[in-house]
């Protein structure tokens, strides 16, 4: 299968510009390139996707459905090129981006996911020297530092991470062109970030129903906290991010609500406050508690239950919800949790609601993507089976 870094940079650069001018000759010279090169450039292009790009006429050139698709994916790419390359220092040229190669792109993403030479050819199957002259002219074209030596590995500086993440965001919006080409609605891959304090049952129902009506399609799962999982978000190793929203929306991010989750203390069956109807905060506050992460929704939350009253001891910060089950089941520990996080403990009489839900205990569970993020067909159905997933969920609640 055609990968992003076996296509030509500037065949793919050179789309937007037959689109536009309708006339090869025209978009040759506006991409610097010679008629003839541009031709044979466009053919070997529609070899490798596998389609026609573009009706030729007498009169010029009519881009296909195909090519409308790929040259909007190839323009979205090398956005993302010109954005990581576009602070340079004095010797950088005017446009870097258009003299980069996709194999030297290709060898020093490998080599940035590495963290070494050896790591990146073995990864790659290129040789080391190849590695270091990819890197090396990446240097030269833009002017600025990209890596430093650290022992046996390699260390990005500022400008090499914001390279690697154009590089690895470029080739996700090309990869995505290549699966809309091949004609299928169920083929591609979706990455997901889960926080592991978030609803426990809409994930695994989405997924199950995705993979049911999407049989050739990949799900990556990366379980986290948000901080563990925005930046992967922002590089384009994941597609989005499901779990608690932010106040503010962070930069370059979207953030899109689906529910409103109610927040209860939870702790062992057995606990001495498990058959009072509606502890007071004084009582709550007389036992120990597990709390989420500094800078989380669910910490906020502890916090603002407490203000101004003495804070309990929390001697434990967890966000992974296998160890909070296991100390709650174990001990007189508290925690602010969503009883779906822990419903098969509920439902068996381990674990159980101290209380009611907290009046104020409320948090927005949602979806955050990069601003701009076009999902495939693929991408786009299993957002929608997340909302359908919520939207249930929602429902239940009611009832």
């Amino acid at each position: 299968m055609t990968r992003a870094f076996d296509l030509n940079l500037r065949h793919l650069r050179a789309l937007s510009a037959i689109v536009a001018h309708g006339s090869m000759n025209a978009a040759a010279q506006a991409v610097n390139l010679s008629q003839p090169a541009l031709t044979q450039g466009l053919a070997k292009l529609e070899r490798q996707l596998g389609t026609a790009l573009f009706v030729r006429r007498p009169d010029g050139v009519t881009p296909t459905e195909a090519g409308l698709v790929m040259a909007g994916r190839a323009t979205a790419a090398l956005e993302h090129l010109t954005i990581a390359t576009a602070r340079r220092s004095a010797r950088g040229f005017a446009r870097p981006e258009h003299l980069m190669t996709a194999s030297q792109l290709h060898a020093f993403l490998a080599l940035a996911d590495a963290g070494s030479f050896v790591g990146a050819a073995a990864a790659t199957g290129l040789s080391q020297p190849a590695l270091h002259r990819a890197a090396r002219d990446l240097e030269q074209i833009g002017g600025i530092a990209l890596a430093e030596r650290r022992g046996r590995g390699v260390t990005l500086t500022a400008a090499g991470r914001r390279l690697a993440r154009g590089i690895r965001l470029a080739a996700r919006e090309i990869e995505a062109g290549i699966v809309e080409l091949s004609g299928t609605t169920d083929s591609g891959r979706i990455a997901i970030g889960a926080m592991p304090l978030s609803r426990a049952l809409i994930l695994p129902h989405a997924i199950a129903a995705f993979v049911g009506g999407t049989p050739r399609a990949l799900v990556d799962v990366a379980e986290g906290s948000w901080r563990e999982l925005v930046e992967p978000l922002r590089d384009g190793v994941i597609d989005l991010m499901i779990g608690a929203l932010r106040d503010e929306t962070p930069e370059g991010l979207e953030q899109r609500a689906l529910f409103a989750d109610r927040l209860v203390v939870i702790g062992r069956a057995g606990h001495p406050l498990a058959s009072v109807a509606n502890p007071t905060l004084d009582a709550l506050s007389k036992y120990r508690w597990i709390v989420g992460q500094e800078d989380t929704p669910l910490r906020a939350h502890w916090d603002a239950l407490f203000v101004g009253r003495h804070r309990p001891d929390a001697p434990i910060e967890c966000g992974s919800v296998m160890v909070i089950r296991g100390v709650l089941r174990e001990s007189d520990a508290l925690i602010l949790l969503s009883p779906d996080q822990v419903a098969l403990e509920i439902e068996s009489g381990i674990l159980t609601a101290i209380g009611p839900p907290l009046e104020h205990g409320v948090r927005t569970i949602g979806i955050t993507t990069r601003v701009g993020w076009r999902p495939t067909a693929a991408q786009a159905r299993f957002v929608a089976l997340i909302e359908q997933a919520a939207e249930h969920t929602r429902i239940q609640e009611i009832k």
